[in-house]
Protein backbone atom coordinates (compact mmCIF):
# COMPACT_ATOMS: atom_id res chain seq x y z
CA UNK A 1 0.00 0.00 0.00
CA UNK A 2 2.77 2.26 1.16
CA UNK A 3 4.29 1.94 -2.51
CA UNK A 4 0.90 2.85 -4.37
CA UNK A 5 0.76 6.49 -2.25
CA UNK A 6 4.77 6.33 -2.93
CA UNK A 7 4.07 6.25 -6.85
CA UNK A 8 1.04 8.63 -6.53
CA UNK A 9 2.98 11.38 -4.83
CA UNK A 10 5.78 10.76 -8.07
CA UNK A 11 3.32 11.18 -10.63
CA UNK A 12 1.74 14.42 -9.16
CA UNK A 13 5.73 15.28 -8.65
CA UNK A 14 6.49 15.04 -12.50
CA UNK A 15 3.37 16.37 -13.51
CA UNK A 16 3.99 19.25 -11.60
CA UNK A 17 7.50 19.73 -12.77
CA UNK A 18 6.55 19.48 -16.22
CA UNK A 19 9.33 16.94 -16.61
CA UNK A 20 10.69 16.42 -20.13
CA UNK A 21 11.35 12.82 -20.41
CA UNK A 22 7.88 12.26 -19.10
CA UNK A 23 6.17 14.71 -21.43
CA UNK A 24 7.88 12.76 -24.65
CA UNK A 25 6.96 9.13 -24.02
CA UNK A 26 3.73 10.46 -23.04
CA UNK A 27 3.16 12.01 -26.26
CA UNK A 28 4.92 8.80 -28.19
CA UNK A 29 2.17 6.56 -26.34
CA UNK A 30 -0.50 8.29 -27.35
CA UNK A 31 0.68 9.11 -30.80
CA UNK A 32 1.17 5.26 -31.41
CA UNK A 33 -1.22 3.54 -30.02
CA UNK A 34 -3.93 6.78 -31.38
CA UNK A 35 -2.23 5.91 -35.07
CA UNK A 36 -3.10 2.19 -34.82
CA UNK A 37 -6.51 3.06 -33.68
CA UNK A 38 -7.50 5.11 -36.32
CA UNK A 39 -5.88 2.64 -38.74
CA UNK A 40 -7.72 -0.11 -37.02
CA UNK A 41 -11.05 1.99 -37.49
CA UNK A 42 -10.55 2.92 -41.28
CA UNK A 43 -10.16 -0.91 -41.80
CA UNK A 44 -11.71 -2.90 -39.16
CA UNK A 45 -15.61 -0.55 -39.80
CA UNK A 46 -15.71 -1.58 -43.56
CA UNK A 47 -14.71 -4.96 -42.65
CA UNK A 48 -17.22 -5.33 -40.09
CA UNK A 49 -19.91 -4.27 -41.87
CA UNK A 50 -19.30 -6.58 -44.77
CA UNK A 51 -19.16 -9.56 -42.33
CA UNK A 52 -22.50 -8.66 -41.02
CA UNK A 53 -24.38 -7.42 -44.09
CA UNK A 54 -23.15 -10.09 -46.70
CA UNK A 55 -23.54 -14.10 -46.83
CA UNK A 56 -21.42 -16.11 -48.23
CA UNK A 57 -19.35 -19.59 -47.72
CA UNK A 58 -16.65 -19.41 -45.21
CA UNK A 59 -18.65 -16.52 -43.37
CA UNK A 60 -18.87 -18.28 -39.94
CA UNK A 61 -15.54 -19.63 -40.45
CA UNK A 62 -13.99 -16.03 -40.44
CA UNK A 63 -15.69 -14.34 -38.09
CA UNK A 64 -14.53 -17.11 -35.66
CA UNK A 65 -11.17 -15.92 -36.73
CA UNK A 66 -12.14 -12.35 -36.11
CA UNK A 67 -13.22 -13.06 -32.78
CA UNK A 68 -10.37 -15.28 -31.79
CA UNK A 69 -8.47 -12.36 -33.04
CA UNK A 70 -9.90 -10.40 -30.25
CA UNK A 71 -7.66 -13.07 -27.52
CA UNK A 72 -4.30 -13.38 -29.46
CA UNK A 73 -1.30 -12.28 -27.34
CA UNK A 74 -0.16 -9.19 -27.94
CA UNK A 75 3.73 -10.38 -27.27
CA UNK A 76 2.43 -12.95 -30.19
CA UNK A 77 1.58 -10.67 -32.48
CA UNK A 78 4.81 -9.09 -32.03
CA UNK A 79 6.72 -11.72 -32.29
CA UNK A 80 4.50 -12.97 -36.03
CA UNK A 81 5.32 -8.76 -36.90
CA UNK A 82 9.12 -8.90 -35.96
CA UNK A 83 9.58 -12.44 -38.22
CA UNK A 84 7.84 -10.17 -40.92
CA UNK A 85 10.21 -6.97 -40.54
CA UNK A 86 13.53 -7.84 -39.53
CA UNK A 87 16.23 -8.02 -42.18
CA UNK A 88 15.86 -11.64 -43.05
CA UNK A 89 11.41 -11.31 -43.63
CA UNK A 90 9.88 -9.81 -46.15
CA UNK A 91 9.83 -6.41 -45.28
CA UNK A 92 13.36 -6.77 -43.95
CA UNK A 93 14.66 -4.26 -46.85
CA UNK A 94 11.72 -1.33 -45.23
CA UNK A 95 13.96 -0.74 -42.40
CA UNK A 96 10.85 -0.76 -39.71
CA UNK A 97 11.93 -2.86 -37.27
CA UNK A 98 12.65 -1.12 -33.78
CA UNK A 99 10.79 1.84 -35.21
CA UNK A 100 7.75 3.58 -33.84
CA UNK A 101 6.13 2.72 -37.28
CA UNK A 102 6.49 -1.01 -36.60
CA UNK A 103 4.96 -0.40 -33.20
CA UNK A 104 2.09 1.01 -35.03
CA UNK A 105 1.67 -2.12 -37.52
CA UNK A 106 1.87 -4.52 -34.18
CA UNK A 107 -0.79 -2.42 -32.20
CA UNK A 108 -2.83 -1.90 -35.69
CA UNK A 109 -3.22 -5.92 -35.81
CA UNK A 110 -3.27 -6.31 -32.48
CA UNK A 111 -6.76 -3.70 -32.29
CA UNK A 112 -8.17 -4.46 -35.76
CA UNK A 113 -9.86 -8.32 -34.42
CA UNK A 114 -11.58 -6.25 -31.64
CA UNK A 115 -12.56 -3.50 -34.52
CA UNK A 116 -14.43 -5.56 -37.10
CA UNK A 117 -15.83 -8.03 -34.02
CA UNK A 118 -17.69 -5.18 -32.24
CA UNK A 119 -18.52 -3.32 -35.74
CA UNK A 120 -19.96 -6.44 -36.97
CA UNK A 121 -22.00 -7.60 -34.01
CA UNK A 122 -23.37 -3.69 -33.48
CA UNK A 123 -24.97 -3.53 -36.91
CA UNK A 124 -25.95 -6.94 -37.01
CA UNK A 125 -28.01 -5.78 -33.89
CA UNK A 126 -29.82 -3.11 -36.06
CA UNK A 127 -33.27 -3.78 -36.73
CA UNK A 128 -33.79 -6.87 -38.67
CA UNK A 129 -36.45 -4.00 -41.07
CA UNK A 130 -33.31 -1.84 -41.49
CA UNK A 131 -31.69 -3.32 -44.51
CA UNK A 132 -35.18 -3.35 -46.22
CA UNK A 133 -35.90 0.34 -45.66
CA UNK A 134 -32.26 1.11 -47.14
CA UNK A 135 -33.59 -1.00 -50.31
CA UNK A 136 -37.37 1.16 -50.68
CA UNK A 137 -35.31 4.30 -50.67
CA UNK A 138 -33.17 3.25 -53.11
CA UNK A 139 -30.01 3.97 -51.33
CA UNK A 140 -26.89 3.15 -53.04
CA UNK A 141 -23.85 0.86 -51.75
CA UNK A 142 -21.96 4.44 -49.63
CA UNK A 143 -25.22 5.88 -48.41
CA UNK A 144 -26.11 2.68 -47.47
CA UNK A 145 -22.56 2.00 -45.42
CA UNK A 146 -22.58 5.51 -44.40
CA UNK A 147 -26.26 5.08 -42.62
CA UNK A 148 -26.07 1.70 -41.17
CA UNK A 149 -22.75 3.32 -39.80
CA UNK A 150 -24.60 6.09 -38.55
CA UNK A 151 -27.14 3.53 -37.12
CA UNK A 152 -24.77 1.09 -35.31
CA UNK A 153 -22.64 4.16 -33.96
CA UNK A 154 -22.69 3.42 -30.34
CA UNK A 155 -22.05 -0.08 -30.72
CA UNK A 156 -18.83 1.04 -32.99
CA UNK A 157 -17.22 3.62 -30.53
CA UNK A 158 -17.29 0.95 -28.31
CA UNK A 159 -15.26 -0.91 -30.73
CA UNK A 160 -12.90 1.85 -30.60
CA UNK A 161 -12.29 2.80 -26.97
CA UNK A 162 -11.98 -1.35 -27.01
CA UNK A 163 -9.27 -0.98 -29.75
CA UNK A 164 -7.39 1.80 -28.07
CA UNK A 165 -7.48 0.43 -23.91
CA UNK A 166 -6.49 -2.67 -25.57
CA UNK A 167 -3.16 -1.19 -27.88
CA UNK A 168 -2.58 1.56 -24.98
CA UNK A 169 -1.99 -1.22 -22.45
CA UNK A 170 -0.33 -3.68 -24.02
CA UNK A 171 3.50 -4.12 -23.78
CA UNK A 172 4.49 -7.43 -25.19
CA UNK A 173 4.45 -6.48 -28.73
CA UNK A 174 5.84 -2.90 -28.27
CA UNK A 175 9.06 -4.35 -26.76
CA UNK A 176 9.35 -7.26 -29.03
CA UNK A 177 9.36 -5.11 -32.44
CA UNK A 178 9.60 -1.76 -30.85
CA UNK A 179 13.02 -2.41 -28.75
CA UNK A 180 11.98 -0.16 -25.90
CA UNK A 181 14.62 2.51 -27.20
CA UNK A 182 14.91 5.42 -25.08
CA UNK A 183 14.25 8.73 -26.89
CA UNK A 184 12.81 6.76 -29.69
CA UNK A 185 10.51 4.16 -29.01
CA UNK A 186 9.89 3.59 -25.21
CA UNK A 187 6.07 4.39 -24.63
CA UNK A 188 4.82 4.13 -21.05
CA UNK A 189 4.12 0.39 -20.71
CA UNK A 190 7.43 -0.64 -21.58
CA UNK A 191 9.31 2.59 -19.54
CA UNK A 192 7.07 0.73 -16.71
CA UNK A 193 9.06 -2.68 -17.01
CA UNK A 194 12.25 -1.01 -16.92
CA UNK A 195 11.50 1.60 -14.00
CA UNK A 196 10.59 -2.02 -12.52
CA UNK A 197 13.41 -4.29 -13.60
CA UNK A 198 15.86 -1.22 -12.27
CA UNK A 199 13.82 -1.72 -8.56
CA UNK A 200 12.55 1.92 -9.04
CA UNK A 201 8.87 0.58 -8.20
CA UNK A 202 7.85 3.93 -7.17
CA UNK A 203 8.98 5.61 -10.52
CA UNK A 204 6.88 2.40 -12.03
CA UNK A 205 3.90 3.05 -10.20
CA UNK A 206 3.86 6.80 -11.30
CA UNK A 207 4.15 5.75 -14.83
CA UNK A 208 1.12 3.19 -14.19
CA UNK A 209 -0.82 6.12 -12.46
CA UNK A 210 0.07 8.37 -15.60
CA UNK A 211 -0.99 5.73 -18.35
CA UNK A 212 -4.60 5.33 -16.33
CA UNK A 213 -4.74 8.70 -16.56
CA UNK A 214 -4.43 9.55 -20.27
CA UNK A 215 -6.39 6.04 -20.82
CA UNK A 216 -9.18 7.42 -18.53
CA UNK A 217 -9.01 10.55 -20.32
CA UNK A 218 -9.49 9.44 -24.06
CA UNK A 219 -11.57 6.92 -23.00
CA UNK A 220 -13.59 9.14 -21.32
CA UNK A 221 -13.96 11.30 -24.42
CA UNK A 222 -14.95 9.33 -26.45
CA UNK A 223 -17.79 8.37 -23.79
CA UNK A 224 -18.77 11.60 -24.15
CA UNK A 225 -19.26 11.96 -27.98
CA UNK A 226 -21.03 8.32 -27.89
CA UNK A 227 -23.52 9.56 -25.61
CA UNK A 228 -23.81 12.95 -26.91
CA UNK A 229 -25.26 11.12 -30.48
CA UNK A 230 -27.21 8.91 -28.38
CA UNK A 231 -29.34 11.54 -27.69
Amino acid sequence: MDAIWEGLREAIRLIASGDAQLREIALRTVLVSGGATLLAMAVGVPLGYGLARTRFPGRTLILGAVNTGMGVPPVVVGLVVWLMLVRSGPFGPMELIYTKRAMVIAQFVIATPLVVGFTAAAIQALPREFPDLLTVLRAGPLTRFWLTVREAQLGIMVAVMAGFGAVVSEVGASMTVGGNINGQTRVITTAIVTETARGETAGAMALGIILLAITFAVTLLLTALQQRRAR
